[in-house]
């Protein structure tokens, strides 16, 4: 039960990362482009830069109300339940995004980022999945296992999206093909969930349910004496990719003039390198190693890795210091959330997770919006300000290591 529970989960985080990754390389050609029918034309770069910005953040806005919301009800009403509602708002918000690009509605595409958004609990219930078949020695080993189909998903999708939105390639690929490409994916992830998901959660727990249980939630992580210092760790860090996972393609395109389907080929080849080390590296470290001993280099070296892909002159150059990224990066993550879930108390595995969604979701909001303005000043501000985080997150991580 718990190889075939784990074979769909894989498979679920895949398709919904395909489904993420093909439309990541569409938002910012679509709003920095001064002919795009969803801004008027007189509005400058900067404005179009800092409106991007708020756009990018409305979905983990929308994700630290409601990522806590569905952890705590998948406890109540177990994993699968939830994981089939938060796909059906996955799709729903793609279908939405399509449409406002196709009526050129700036106001629909807010709406269906905060869909997506309150909904999108799906990474957050999966996780809970993992914990609940997983044995702390297998934890770090199964988390990676997940990483590796987010590296995977990245793989397919970036490069979907470049070129199911390019009319080069084909008249009828416009920006809105890969929303509704997406939706498909949603909905082949439902029929996934539905024929082959088994219930993970051992014993419902029942506990109250508010709109403010994020916020209660937050003060919660960095208040509690026991791992207040890990879940601040983790939100720096988590702060500082997201500098540069949501907005390295502004980078991209005003550095080097990226478009849409450069931007698709440049993150296909991040996935791939993530998928590399997920799946050749991740796992085996963590048969030998503690997720303590990993982060001891893991974390120091992202910072520095996101330092140096600022350097570059030449585009190709971004090739030959990503892979080290994708290193440390591959390293890092299942690791915390590996953390996070060994200092969970007993039956509430899904409130520790959902606990830490909050935090992520919180470390995702307020990079698009400072990189919206930081950017205007200098395009390299954001990944200083991703190296600068990283490195800061590294540094409390070793202080709850030594408590």
């Amino acid at each position: 039960m718990a190889k075939l529970s784990l074979g769909t989960i894989f498979f679920t985080v895949f398709l919904d990362l395909v489904g993420v990754g093909i439309v990541l390389p569409v938002t910012v050609p679509l709003l920095l482009n001064p002919q795009s029918a969803l801004l008027p034309v007189h509005f400058s770069e900067a404005v179009r830069t800092i409106i991007l910005g708020f756009l990018i953040a409305s979905y983990p806005i929308a994700s630290f109300f409601g990522g806590p919301i569905l952890g705590s009800l998948s406890d109540k009403y177990g994993r699968r339940r939830l994981l089939l509602l938060s796909l059906a708002g996955t799709c729903l918000g793609y279908l939405v995004f399509a449409l406002g690009i196709y009526v050129g509605s700036i106001y629909l595409l807010f709406l269906s980022r905060i869909i997506d958004g309150f909904t999108g609990g799906n990474i957050s219930i999966v996780q809970s999945s993992i914990a609940d078949i997983s044995d702390d020695a297998s934890k770090a080993k199964n988390f990676g296992l997940i990483g590796m189909a987010f590296g995977v998903g990245f793989i397919i999708g970036p490069f979907l999206g470049g070129k199911l939105s390019d009319p080069n390639l084909s008249p009828w690929f416009n920006y809105d093909t890969p929303f509704l490409f997406a939706a498909l994916l949603s909905l082949v992830n439902i029929a996934l969930v539905v024929r082959n998901f088994s219930e993970t959660l051992p014993a419902p727990v029942n506990r109250p349910i508010n709109a403010f249980t994020g916020i209660k939630n937050l003060h919660q992580a960095f208040t509690d004496p026991r791992i207040g210092i890990l879940f601040a760790a983790v939100f720096f860090y988590n702060l500082g990719f997201s500098f540069f996972t949501q907005f390295f393609q502004v980078f991209l395109v005003k550095r080097f003039s990226f478009n849409q389907s450069g931007i698709g080929d440049y993150f296909a080849y991040i996935g791939l390198c993530i998928a590399l080390v997920q799946g050749l590296v991740v796992r085996r470290l963590a048969v030998k190693y503690r997720p303590q001993q990993i982060l001891r280099y893991s974390l120091p070296g992202l910072a520095v890795a996101l330092f140096c892909v600022m350097l570059p002159q030449q585009a190709w150059q971004l090739y030959l210091i990503s892979p080290f990224i994708a290193l440390f990066q591959g390293s890092s993550a299942p690791n915390t959330t590996s953390l996070v879930s060994q200092n969970a108390l007993e039956g509430q595995q899904g409130k520790m997770l959902g606990i830490n969604q909050s935090v992520l979701a919180m470390g995702l909001a307020i990079p698009p919006i400072v990189a919206g303005f930081i950017d205007t000043i200098d395009v390299r501000l954001p990944l200083i300000a991703a190296s600068g985080s990283v490195l800061l997150g590294y540094v409390l991580m070793m202080r709850f290591l030594k408590k």
